[in-house]
Parts: structure tokens; sequence; C-alpha cells
């Protein structure tokens, strides 16, 4: 089990919801799809890689095999992707959408209310499922570092087209420009966290395919 590759953090939490209230948080998330001004405080925190909450009927509970279930419950699955710490989620989630965190779990069983803060995270935590096994393939890199690479990516190729085409001179001073538009991209990416021993074990153990894959 580990929560965490390289600078990511993979969460899942499952809260049940009683089935009569189900179609109210299905409305919201309408009404929410409809107007994403209403997500900007979400969409604006630049440490979420990914984020969905799912509805699961008692119905459509996955059937692998076991004796069916007698469920007094629907459940709402959320599944996010983020950079940083636990903890550093949680604020920035609450700090920058409380209403429509409220909103989101508004039919969930016993939600406190994003605001304040602990009761929140204990009820995250305690709903919180641990993942068995997560892949990032960018271990050393968080989402921000990437979207910097891809600009200092697409600044390159731009130079790469003009330098045919220009005088020295001229390029000698495109490529200053150009420079100063990316310098804040170039950066290191600084080192991963060590959330856990397994996960700095495992950075361990992958190094040697990592150092022959990118010598």
């Amino acid at each position: 089990m580990s929560n965490v590759a390289g600078k990511a953090y993979a969460m899942n939490v499952v809260t049940p919801m009683p089935p009569h209230r189900t179609w109210i948080n299905r409305f919201l998330f309408m009404i929410a799809r409809a107007l994403p001004a209403s997500l900007s405080g979400l969409l604006g925190l630049s440490i979420i890689h990914f984020a969905r909450w799912v509805f699961i009927r008692q119905r459509d509970w996955p059937d692998l095999g076991q004796p069916k279930s007698d469920l007094a419950n629907d459940y709402m699955l959320f599944v996010s992707n983020f950079n940083g710490t636990w903890d550093q989620y949680i604020d920035a989630f609450a700090d920058g959408i409380p209403s429509g965190l409220d909103l989101f779990w508004y039919a969930s069983t016993k939600y406190p209310h994003s605001i304040p803060i602990t009761p929140f995270k204990d009820y995250i935590r305690a709903n919180q499922i641990d993942t068995d096994y997560y892949y990032n393939a960018t271990p050393g890199a968080a989402q921000r570092d990437i979207k910097a690479a891809l600009r200092v990516r697409a600044k390159l190729i731009e130079l790469t087209g003009q330098h045919a085409k220009l005088s020295p001179v001229a390029f000698a001073e495109t490529y200053r420009t150009a420079l100063v538009k990316v310098q804040n991209d170039l950066g290191t990416h600084g080192l991963a966290p060590v959330a856990s021993n397994d996960t700095a074990n495992a950075d361990i153990n992958r190094q040697a395919f990592i150092d022959r894959a990118w010598p």
C-alpha cells in the first residue's frame, strides 16, 4: 500500500449517502457543471492533478463474485491526485471552495461541513481508503514542474524554427528575449519529501531501471 509516488499523493474517499438523498447531490453536480465559474476556487489550485466525484448506487456496487451485498446506502467516491502532503491538500481545498465542498458532500452521512477544518479532516480520514498500487510516470516532477518543462520545450522548438531564418545578431536578441520569458521555468525540480520508508525504498529499487532507460 502506498498513497504516495514521488511528489504526488493519491486520495480515495468513499462516503455513504441515504438513497433518498442521492438525487439531490446529482442535481447539485449538474449545476456545478453548468456553472464552471462556481468551481474557480478549485480550478485555481495548481497542486491538483485530478479530482472526480462518482456516485455508486446500491444496485451498481461492483460484483466480484462475492455474495450479493444487502446495502443500506448509496455511496459517493471521491478520487484525487495532488502535490504536497495530505494536510496541505485538505487545508487548500477547504480554504479554496468551502461552500462547494459542503454542496458536494451535502448528502453524505454525518458530513460535518468543511469549516471548522478539524472535524472535516477527521471525516475524510475516517472514510479514506488507502491506495493498493500507485504508479507515477514522473515521480521527480510535480504538475507545475511538468508544465514548466513543456513551456521550455515549446520555446526551444520556436527558436529552432527561427535559427535558420535570422542573422546571428538577430537570433542572439531573439534568444535573450526567449530566455527572459522562460527564466522562471528553468529552476530545479527539487527533491520529493520522504512520505514513508516504503516509498523511499521503492524509489531506490527502481533507480537502476531509470538509469538504464534515461542514461
